[in-house]
């Protein structure tokens, strides 16, 4: 496995709430997750009932892929997917109706009810 390159670092282009960076650490510690080798992948992908959704998990860094940091926890994001995702905050939600990751996306024009797929 290839260990991710501290030297290519650069300002993340989006952004967590404290309650999701806090979600975040909690899922890293209960997995066990090696974030010497592995990363946040955050992106999107075709489907959804707006035609895109959110990708939002623990990944080996790929080609085409762009590497960030923020808090200490690295981030993954495809190249090409940055125009969909530039400026994203992401929060993390416990309530009694709602519960999960929530994206507040500038770039997207509508999203579906339940917040997890977009249009632009």
């Amino acid at each position: 496995m290839e260990t991710l390159q501290q030297d290519k670092v650069k300002n993340c282009p989006v952004t967590f709430t404290p309650s999701a960076m806090e979600e975040l650490k909690r899922i890293i510690t209960k997995h066990n997750i090696d974030i010497q080798t592995m990363a946040l992948r955050v992106g999107v992908k075709g489907g959804g009932c707006s035609g895109m959704t959110y990708i939002l998990g623990f990944d080996h860094k790929q080609d085409g892929d762009e590497q960030y940091t923020y808090n200490e926890i690295p981030v993954i994001m495809n190249r090409a997917q940055g125009m969909y995702i530039i400026g994203m905050q992401i929060d993390w939600v416990n309530g009694l109706n709602n519960r999960g990751f929530q994206y507040n996306n500038p770039n997207a024009n509508n999203t579906c009810g339940c917040g997890t797929s977009f249009s632009v």
